[in-house]
């Protein structure tokens, strides 16, 4: 019965917690730890900033049912170790993540702590489904989504577990950093102020996202998902990335709306299975993360970082739906799904701009950053990575924006050169993003960077190139 320490990273939740469950039920003094170590160090400035209040949060939820959390930091295993002597403990629990620096970190401890003595055990959690238990017939992996969702889709998931309302600490709790400290916001300067009227932080506001989403916009998923301008989605990537709500919470409500008959539910489904998918490919291929999926695109002659990936970043490309999803992304620390399928291909295809350049710039400034999703995501576009069709997916932002935001809604929100009388978010724009760009919301929306109908011809023209040099050898 020695206390169990509870290593918190991406669980930021009481509710549908199996780990805590576990250990509540166990009968130990539980502490929770959150430690800022070297690989959490490195992520960037808005992941980091919106990790930083998920852990505010739950500092809350703790002391609302008898416990605290303690704040350390330094490199994992010497933390874990310095807290084991401190206060006696005999087990370290933590939900299980996927990433290969993660997974290689808890390797290291889990490894070290047994050989000391010390139970230490990684629990499920932040996935529906481990991703070394869906196989093909052959027992291999799956690389393609719609195999993917077919094997799982009828798999039964377990109900969530209850929030505890109490949990035994120790009678002396070790000594904590102060959050404040720790300047977890620092590199994101004044955009903090702006993207924190965007953030849904919390257990509770991830909870109130989902049975909003249910209580309506579900209906028209399907439908309307793709609209940006439109409040279509249930926006859980944020909460989901920081584990303040549970996978399973999210899947059986979607399945409870479902068997209603809601017209945009297995939608909806299909969408959370294609994060899981995201996370199967990253286990069983992990240098997805970094490195083309495919490797005959080894050779392929991607452009590295320019003034035409600057412009881009900075949302002055000239072509609307890309720069209103990257002023999107500045303002609300978050961009629509069509959206980011548009800038991405713009810069990978358009541009012909290594699909890494926007990969980094995503991973710095998302407060909803996945890493799983994001290497997804980007390889996705670029046609480097799974389930990709190079022709098909080279997206013409003129025509898309006449699809998607034909009455300009989403543009005129973003863009304040092209609106009449600019709102708040057009001008929040201006607020932002650094001070060294200089940009100003009375100057005139910058021309075209590339004649959208060349671009494409050149894109395919790179490809026609690649295929040919591939043939030949």
């Amino acid at each position: 019965m020695r206390p169990l320490i509870w290593w918190v990273r991406r669980d930021l939740r009481l509710r549908d917690n199996p780990l805590l469950a576990q250990a509540v039920a166990s009968g130990r003094e539980v502490i929770p730890v959150f430690i800022l170590d070297p690989e959490t160090e490195r992520l960037g400035a808005a992941p980091k900033w919106r990790l930083g209040l998920g852990v505010e949060a739950l500092t809350q939820a703790l002391t609302g049912v008898g416990s605290r959390l303690i704040l350390r930091r330094g490199p994992a295993l010497e933390v874990l170790r310095a807290l084991i002597a401190e206060t006696g403990a005999g087990a370290v629990h933590w939900g299980r993540l996927y990433d290969p620096d993660a997974k290689a970190r808890d390797t290291g401890v889990k490894v070290a702590l047994r050989a000391e003595g010390v139970e230490a055990v990684s629990h499920a959690g932040h996935l529906l489904f481990e991703p070394w238990t869906v196989q093909t017939g052959q027992g291999g992996f799956y690389k393609v989504y719609s195999p993917f969702w077919r094997a799982v889709k009828d798999r039964g998931v377990a109900e969530p577990m209850p929030a505890p309302k109490a949990m035994r600490g120790p009678q002396v709790w070790p000594a904590s950093d102060a959050l404040e400290d720790w300047q977890l916001g620092r590199a994101m300067n004044r955009g903090a102020d702006v993207v924190a009227g965007h953030a849904h932080v919390g257990e509770a506001a991830a909870q109130n996202r989902l049975r909003a989403f249910l209580g309506g916009p579900v209906e028209g998923y399907k439908a309307r998902r793709d609209f940006p301008a439109e409040a279509a989605t249930s926006g859980l990537s944020e909460n989901l990335t920081y584990g303040e709500i549970g996978p399973r919470d999210v899947w059986l409500g979607g399945m409870r709306a479902l068997h209603e008959g809601r017209a945009g539910a297995e939608h909806f489904l299909k969408e959370l299975v294609w994060r899981e998918f995201a996370y199967h490919l990253l286990h069983h291929t992990p240098h997805i993360a970094t490195r083309n999926w495919r490797p005959e695109w080894d050779n392929f002659a991607w452009r590295g970082d320019s003034d035409d990936a600057e412009r881009w970043r900075r949302g002055m490309t000239g072509e609307p739906f890309v720069d209103a999803a990257m002023r999107e992304m500045y303002v609300t620390g978050t961009m629509h799904n069509r959206a980011r399928m548009i800038a991405a291909s713009y810069l990978t295809k358009h541009l012909l701009t290594d699909w890494r350049v926007g990969l980094r710039w995503f991973e710095d400034c998302l407060i909803d950053w996945d890493p799983a999703s994001n290497a997804m995501g980007w390889q996705w576009a670029a046609g480097s990575g799974p389930d990709a069709a190079l022709y098909f997916r080279v997206f013409n932002p003129e025509t898309q924006v006449e699809k998607f935001d034909e009455g300009a809604a989403y543009r005129h929100r973003f863009i304040a050169e092209l609106a009449h009388a600019p709102g708040r978010d057009a001008l929040a724009y201006f607020d932002a993003v650094p001070r060294a760009w200089g940009l100003d919301a009375q100057a005139r929306y910058p021309g075209r960077m590339v004649d959208l109908a060349e671009g494409r011809k050149r894109a395919l023209a790179a490809y026609a190139e690649r295929n040919s040099a591939i043939n030949e050898t």
